[in-house]
């Protein structure tokens, strides 16, 4: 008999630097006293490494940095009253003992696929995190929180600007060796085609081997964490009394240890009916800002509102046809009739990852493989808790500064409610891949670092250009149209305060400044804005086509230009949003678990 061993203990993935990456090996069994001689000599000499004393000179740094970030002059107050702490409770009524048990399991699972993120986004933030645990003074709490916040030390809502000393953003993050740049990359590519595949997987770490670019996957790079959580997700499976949901948790576990998301997504899209959901995997490609392929954990504990996921179904029926009736040529729009439209109105009951930290997200729609958008669409996720605390904390409270009266009265959270509902459901909907020389090309792979914001956009010009199209068809009333307009519009004001550093801050502002334009929004001498409802319409048909066939085509360079013309904050707009007083740009949820282990 044989035995397997990893050699990944030279991995320098909080710094990206060269290291020698030796795959799995097999070797021969040996004496027990010759194992126990090996090992001691293999303890040694890892201790002795080069390897291991910089690490170690390395957290004797950061430890000094984390003692000046705690003690330095900068005033975090400002940028802590952006945040507005909101209480997330779990409603356990109905709920049996196992249940319960289960919950708990999925969110053990989710702190280690938090752990997983910060290496990805910020390591030497999550360093400086950890040190600042049990100090009670004041500043240090701060810290803790705004670190918190922003999952890094820069403030998603300024540009990535650093709160910390000393802390420099780089683009590369956790992804890319330091200092690589994608036409480096793209160079490098096209000197070495067969390399492409693993450097532009959503699934691997870049990192240099000698003079060779390598793709780490991530089940080898972050298996100390991966492997718990298919633990917990394998245990939670044994608690479900739920055979669908409990096969999908186990499926889900493999697939964490395999890179291989498409088998569970198949499963997860089909999950309906019960009493949880969850989402456990890299999706979202947010804080790629080198290639824009490199998909960041995220986790999410989920308790499904029966009632009102049934609400929704009046919508799912027109989803083929709204896909048809987009203003792209057939030949972009592959056909949505056959497909399911699943839609869950659920209750977030705790959140880890790319899902926790920045924008506090109200609806996902996932997965994002344009395989499974072809063979089975796509699930949309609206998480009610953190609609009505959007709501009623940010968008309704700005939308009376800064709007005119009479239209701010027309912002509700039913017509935020449908405007999310169609952002959400136009995600899937449009062009599945790009064409580029007469070949189907991944969407995110043609566009690179502007894809995020473009996607956003396309979605919310999209959804409310589906909206029109559902009243004129009569399935919605026509009196709700102008309040749909509104609220679209309100929400302009709360996303373009987190600037156009983050990828809806982008694309919100781009759609501002495009309607503007167009004098579907105009600012009044007084200040506040108005919409022109009667020029709405054909302004957001014409924003959506642009999207679409900027996804058609592939077109980056054409995408790029359109987001540079429309990118900056008019002095109008930035007048208006700093009279705004006492509303926060997003709020903090508060979860009945705590946010690590206890």
């Amino acid at each position: 008999m044989s035995f397997v061993a990893r050699s990944s203990g030279l991995f320098n993935l909080t710094t990206g630097n060269r290291f020698r990456y030796t795959s799995i090996q097999r070797f021969d069994p040996l004496p027990m006293k010759n194992i126990a001689l090996l090992l001691a000599v293999t303890v040694l000499a890892a201790a002795l490494s080069p390897y291991a004393l910089a690490q170690k000179r390395r957290r004797r740094v950061l430890k000094r940095k984390a003692v000046a970030a705690a003690t330095a002059p900068q005033d975090l107050a400002p940028i802590l009253a952006k945040f507005r702490a909101v209480r997330m409770p779990f409603p356990k009524a109905g709920l049996s003992a196992r249940e319960l048990k289960m919950v708990n399991k999925l969110v053990a699972a989710a702190r280690s696929i938090e752990q997983i993120y910060w290496r990805q986004v910020d390591p030497e933030g999550y360093t400086l995190y950890e040190s600042l645990e049990g100090k009670s003074d004041a500043r240090s709490a701060a810290l803790r929180r705004l670190l918190m916040i922003n999952g890094s030390r820069f403030d998603f809502t300024d540009e990535n600007k650093p709160f910390v000393p000393d802390a420099e953003f780089s683009p590369d993050r956790g992804f890319y060796p330091r200092g690589l740049t994608r036409q480096q990359i793209e160079a490098y590519v096209a000197a070495h085609p067969k390399k492409k595949a693993e450097i532009y997987s959503p699934y691997t770490v870049v990192r240099w081997q000698g003079d060779e670019l390598v793709g780490v996957p991530y089940h080898v790079a972050y298996h100390d964490f991966l492997a718990p959580a298919a633990r917990d997700l394998r245990e939670a499976a044994a608690l479900s009394p739920d055979p669908a949901f409990a096969k999908f948790l186990r499926a889900r576990a493999a697939a964490l240890l395999s890179d291989d998301y498409y088998p569970s997504d198949l499963l997860w899209v089909d999950l309906s009916g019960g009493k949880f959901d969850t989402v456990f995997a890299p999706y979202e490609v947010y804080n790629d800002d080198i290639l824009g392929v490199k998909t960041t954990y995220e986790a999410d504990v989920l308790r499904r509102d029966a009632a009102a996921s049934a609400s929704l179904d009046k919508f799912k029926r027109y989803v083929p046809d709204l896909q048809e009736a987009l203003p792209l040529p057939s030949a972009d729009l592959p056909s949505k009739r056959g497909q399911p439209t699943p839609m869950e109105v659920v209750d977030d009951v705790f959140r880890a990852g790319d899902l926790r930290h920045g924008y506090q997200a109200v609806a996902d729609n996932l997965p994002n493989d344009p395989r499974i958008h072809q063979e089975k669409g796509t699930k949309k996720i609206f998480f009610k808790n953190f609609m009505d605390a959007r709501v009623n904390t940010v968008i309704i409270p700005l939308a009376k500064q800064v709007m005119v009266p009479a239209q701010a009265a027309m912002v509700s959270g039913d017509g935020y409610l449908d405007g999310t509902l169609m952002h959400e459901i136009s995600h899937g909907l449009g062009p599945a891949w790009s064409r580029v020389n007469g070949k189907q090309v991944d969407i995110r792979e043609t566009m690179g670092p502007v894809y995020s914001a473009l996607e956003e956009a396309k979605a919310d010009a999209v959804g409310m250009y589906c909206l029109k199209w559902l009243v004129d068809k009569g399935v919605l009333p026509a009196s709700r149209l102008n309040g749909y307009y509104a609220s679209y519009v309100a929400d302009f004001f709360r996303t373009v305060r987190f600037g156009v550093g983050e990828a809806h801050g982008q694309a919100e502002m781009m759609e501002f400044n495009y309607l503007s334009e167009k004098r579907a929004i105009v600012r009044r001498r007084d200040g506040r804005y108005s919409v022109d409802f009667a020029k709405m319409p054909a302004a957001i048909a014409a924003l959506a086509r642009e999207l679409l066939q900027q996804e058609a085509t592939g077109d980056r360079a054409r995408a790029e230009a359109w987001f540079r013309r429309y990118d900056s904050m008019p002095s109008g707009l930035q007048s208006a949003l700093q009279n705004v007083k006492n509303v926060p740009v997003d709020i903090d949820p508060v979860f009945a678990f705590p946010e690590h282990t206890p």
